[in-house]
């Protein structure tokens, strides 16, 4: 009897500690019993299985000729659509759950979903620096292979499981942005099925409108089916400086002065207070100095964004060399910092060592066994929000997300927007640097409502001619969004590709109303 009673007591002091700390905040911060026991290994399994295949895929080079006759069979579903009558909309069948993106469309419900799977690399030229790639292709595929064979993509975003596809039809950046651009910047084709079956491909010169068009419209023109993308020779190495500073304005100084210094490579802040922050900059290369080498993308590592606040509380000024996928991915294992509200010891030395192998968990994994109760109070206490605004408004921006949400750390992401046509460019005829804001966690201010709060912060993006990336929740009204964005070319394209009765307006597919 005396075990049942143990166990019948810590049943009731359990429940107790759940009345008093409220079922919502238990089922939040006590996920990562879930997380731990079943996600982990699933995500191992999925990594594995994907890896596996696309390395024999690629090997066996089959994936070219499969990519052909998937090409084909999108355009006959196209097409049995067009021949049914066409009353509701298209949009790709893959499920909402496996984007990277926290929201979840309720429109693959009532949409008719054409199935495309196409996650292979195609092609890589090295004589005209090309990768040709399907849409599904993952970068943590592509910086497997490139790297093995000495090529990289000039803008790689972080997280391993960015899709080309998403990267294109929303956007992605990285540190290296303020010299190459945003992932459409490096994108020289596109190659899609529009809304009558044909296939299509665009460039720069041939079907221009549609090349410029394509970027941010999120599979409302038509469907994805292949890319060309540059690349460039790789290094071994990323010599990378950490530079702590203190006081805003010096922050945003430093920051503006090194985004527009051309020989970085890459720039990168993480800005950990209102006063508080460690501007990174780093070069490629092929030599190290062996004491300063740092292979940050091992398991037991220190998260990355820990290992630079170390920086930032020994206040002094650092050099490291670290192996070029490591550098590329150095956010991926923490997910930026969103883990560390998951699994709240998630870099303990001691988890990291003995179970650090297997994180991060999959996006995917985590949006799918979500539930509705973490959904709602992920969405009402939490904050996932990219916004692009000009460099020369930083400080303003900055101040306006502490005021507004007080997340911390921001992640600083400097990118030159080249002024051309298509829903996103510089408000003049010249490029212009602009700057990423990433706030992600739980704001600390009280006040904090996540739909006035956002709509703050959405309003001054608009005020400065600045963009929100679309992977987040919008809370804009219809002439708010079309305030910010550049709806001409694309409602043009709209209508010369029968596209309105084929795909939901880009507006429609990502506002809030479309999920409830």
């Amino acid at each position: 009897m005396d075990p049942l009673l143990y166990i019948a007591g810590l049943a009731v002091l359990f429940l107790l500690w759940v009345k008093v700390k409220g079922l919502d905040y238990v089922i939040i911060h006590q996920r990562w019993i879930f997380v731990c026991l079943f996600l982990l290994p699933l995500s191992v399994i999925f990594d594995v299985y994907y890896y596996l295949r696309a390395w024999i895929i690629f090997k066996m080079c089959s994936a070219p000729k499969q990519h052909d006759q998937r090409v084909r069979d999108i355009q006959r579903q196209v097409r049995e659509w067009k021949k049914e009558g066409g009353k509701t909309y298209m949009c790709t069948g893959r499920p909402g759950w496996l984007t990277v993106s926290l929201r979840v469309g309720k429109y693959k419900k009532t949409h008719k979903n054409i199935m495309i799977n196409m996650m292979d690399i195609l092609e890589v030229d090295t004589k005209r620096q090309i990768l040709r790639v399907e849409p599904l292709a993952n970068m943590g595929q592509v910086t497997a292979l490139l790297n093995s064979i000495g090529w990289t993509l000039p803008v790689l975003p972080e997280l391993d499981d960015l899709t080309v596809g998403g990267l294109i039809m929303g956007t992605g950046i990285e540190s290296s942005s303020h010299i190459y651009g945003l992932f459409q910047h490096i994108c020289v084709a596109y190659e899609l099925v529009l809304a009558d079956g044909s296939l299509v491909r665009c460039t720069a010169e041939e079907n221009s409108d549609l090349f410029y068009a394509v970027p941010w419209s999120c599979g409302t023109l038509g469907f994805l089916v292949a890319a060309e993308i540059r690349i460039i020779p790789a290094r071994t190495w990323v010599k990378l400086t950490y530079e702590p500073v203190h006081g805003l304005e010096a922050i945003c100084q430093r920051f503006a002065q090194e985004s527009a210094n051309k020989e970085n490579q890459f720039v990168e802040g993480l800005q950990y207070s209102l006063d508080e922050a460690v501007i990174m900059t780093g070069v490629m290369t092929d030599e190290a100095e062996p004491d300063k080498i740092n292979r940050i993308g091992h398991y037991f590592k220190p998260w990355f964004f820990k290992h630079v606040q170390k920086v930032l509380t020994e206040n002094h000024s650092a050099v490291e060399y670290i192996p070029l996928r490591h550098y590329y991915h150095r956010h991926t294992r923490s997910i930026f910092w969103e883990l560390q509200d998951i699994i709240p010891f998630g870099n303990n030395p001691f988890f990291r060592y003995l179970f650090g192998w297997m994180v991060p968990p999959k996006i995917s994994l985590l949006k799918l066994t979500q539930g509705e109760t973490i959904r709602r109070l992920y969405e009402q206490h939490h904050v996932v929000q990219d916004m692009l605004v000009p460099m020369k408004h930083i400080q303003s921006a900055i101040s306006c997300f502490h005021n507004d949400i007080h997340v911390y750390p921001l992640w600083l992401c400097p990118f030159v927007l080249p002024s051309r046509p298509g829903m996103v460019h510089p408000k003049g005829d010249e490029d212009e640097l602009y700057v990423d804001i990433g706030a992600y966690g739980e704001p600390s201010v009280k006040h904090f409502q996540a739909r006035a709060s956002t709509r703050q912060l959405e309003k001054f993006v608009r005020e400065v001619h600045g963009f929100q990336m679309l992977y987040a929740d919008v809370y804009m009204d219809r002439q708010e969004f079309w305030d910010m964005f550049d709806g001409s070319l694309y409602h043009k394209l709209r209508e010369e590709l029968d596209c309105k009765a084929a795909f939901p307006e880009v507006y429609d597919k990502i506002c809030k109303s479309a999920r409830h």
